[in-house]
């Protein structure tokens, strides 16, 4: 456990670092079939997941475990990912597992998460890669004041398939 890891709190949440104990959890989330179809990666086993915790104490991403505020439950992760201080610029993430959808917890969590990045990253530009068809995220993005910037267009492939990316961010 880093010390230096940021904890943040609002009236109800809490995130956290981080840590192998959630390992389970994050297996549970990105092997879950709703929670990775607009995801970019999933996970098979717990062992594979491993991967996924050793992507995310990465320094070039920050990403906290978004609980309960007596951190007895876990509702999924958020953060940032390549992060660059030369760019000032990042990416943001979000996934929940599916029984905590539709309680505002997205709208809650990234903003603390942009604010974070701006306010002590002093980031200048926080960008949201969104399937094009994940019309919820694309919804919360919008609300949580990111300007869709452009669509690329088949510009990935998922399960075989080309898929479409909107771009949307967030300046300061």
């Amino acid at each position: 456990m880093d010390n230096d890891f940021p904890t943040i709190k609002t009236d109800r949440l809490l995130l956290r670092e981080i840590t192998d104990v959630d390992l389970e959890n994050i297996f549970n989330g990105l092997s879950n079939p709703n929670v990775v179809q607009y995801y970019g990666i999933s996970f098979s086993s717990l062992d594979a997941t491993k991967e996924q915790m050793i992507w995310f104490a990465d320094e070039k991403q920050m990403w906290w475990a978004i609980c309960s505020l007596d951190n007895q439950t876990f509702y999924g992760a958020g953060g940032l990912n390549s992060i660059s201080h030369k760019e000032r610029k990042a990416e943001i993430g979000l996934w929940l597992l599916p029984k905590f959808w539709g309680k505002g917890i997205m709208k809650e969590v990234l903003p603390l998460i942009s604010d974070y990045g701006f306010d002590q990253l002093k980031l200048n530009r926080i960008e949201g890669f969104v399937d094009t068809e994940n019309v919820n995220c694309k919804n919360a993005m919008s609300k949580l004041d990111f300007q869709h910037e452009k669509t690329m267009k088949d510009c990935e492939i998922k399960n075989g398939k080309p898929i479409s990316v909107d771009v949307y961010a967030k300046t300061i």
